[in-house]
């Protein structure tokens, strides 16, 4: 699953468990090393998530807001969520091979938590009357 992805757009899919229903938010993919190292720096909030791939670990120097980190594991499962105040570093996952990153409280308003499996969809749906949103923050 040595799944790469490009700097883009796309949405994520949070599965709902048993008679759940799906969460899909929209989501920033930051694959390249510039849209890796900057992140979330310098928002005051984000709409929706942003994925870094690959990563294992974060910090929060430099940024304005608290936010929730997820480790994903090379099958888009959750190991381990964290929430961050500015200022911080966070250890590496082990088995972590990307890193979802939202305002803080917003994971768990999704139903995200270690287990669960997500999906990333690539680009915005084709067909959709609404346009895609702007960037993130």
């Amino acid at each position: 699953m040595g799944r790469r992805w490009v700097d883009g757009r796309g949405t994520l899919v949070v599965r709902g468990g048993p008679g759940a229903a799906d969460v899909r938010v929209p989501l920033e993919v930051a694959a390249s090393y510039r849209t890796r190292t900057k992140g979330l720096l310098g928002r005051d909030h984000v709409d929706g998530a942003l994925l870094l791939s690959p990563a294992n670990s974060v910090h929060t120097f430099g940024m304005r807001i608290p936010i929730d980190v997820a480790y994903l594991d090379r099958r888009l499962t959750v190991v381990a969520v964290r929430t961050m105040r500015p200022g911080r570093l966070g250890l590496p996952r082990f088995r972590s091979r990307h890193v979802v990153e939202a305002e803080a409280g917003a994971m768990a308003g999704w139903g995200l938590r270690v287990g669960t499996r997500v999906e990333v969809v690539e680009g915005w749906p084709s067909g959709s009357s609404a346009e895609a949103p702007g960037p993130l923050g």
